[in-house]
């Protein structure tokens, strides 16, 4: 089953004129076969002129909880957070390249093998065996639009266009993964019930306190064929 090298979430907002370099990073992640690349829009930007058009209070939630886990004291655009299990400015596309490997080399990466199939009329997932040390694991679906291009007419980044890749519209926990070979079917109207248009799974650990953790497994959901 498809070990990916990671997961990069980034933390981005069309309101900030720091975030575009790490926009384009993203893009470069996505177009990689290796890498699970979701873009999460934040709203806390806004009051600066400009509504992100893609942005959600889910997206800023998610964010904060993250960086609980992380045990930082606030949040940042552009942040990259990988696997769940650190973070660094999300422009800086070969750090996060090498934090991947680095996570990989030691055991830390993505080490449950999970399959995402498009069958038609549903969306199939599918979880290997494999140890889960006693921890709480989430089965997260994450749910995006798969390309958006945005003219920015207020606010820092105003009179450019920006083209967003993998632009998150909803996530949700389906269920808890208990180490067993597992197989889950969604149905594919999901995705136009969450306005997206692609989809991503994560295994995803969760710290006592409940927040999303380090992610141990994850897998895209292919492109329909034309």
């Amino acid at each position: 089953m498809q070990k990916p090298l990671g997961v990069v979430e980034l933390f981005t907002s069309q309101g900030c004129n720091s975030c575009p370099p790490a926009d384009l990073a993203l893009a470069k992640f996505a177009a990689r076969d290796d890498v699970v690349a979701l873009g999460y829009h934040v709203d806390y930007w806004d009051y600066l002129g400009w509504q992100d058009t893609l942005g959600s209070d889910a997206n800023t939630r998610r964010q904060y909880e993250y960086a609980e886990g992380l045990n930082r004291r606030g949040v940042y655009t552009p942040q990259a957070v990988i696997n769940g299990r650190s973070h660094t400015n999300g422009g800086h596309y070969r750090e996060i390249s090498e934090m991947m490997a680095r996570d990989k080399d030691r055991g830390l990466g993505l080490t449950v093998g999970l399959r995402f199939e498009d069958m038609g009329d549903r969306m199939r997932v599918s979880a290997e065996g494999a140890p889960t040390g006693g921890d709480k694991i989430h089965l997260v679906l994450v749910y995006f639009v798969r390309q958006a291009d945005v003219a920015i007419d207020r606010g820092e980044n105003a009179g450019k266009t920006i083209s967003y890749v993998n632009a998150v519209t909803d996530y949700q926990t389906i269920g808890m993964w208990e180490g067993e070979a597992m197989t889950v079917d969604i149905p594919r109207s999901e995705l136009a019930a969450k306005n997206a248009d692609g989809c991503a799974v994560l295994l995803q650990k969760t710290t006592k306190g409940g927040r999303p953790g380090a992610i141990i497994g994850a897998a895209i959901l292919p492109r329909q064929s034309s």
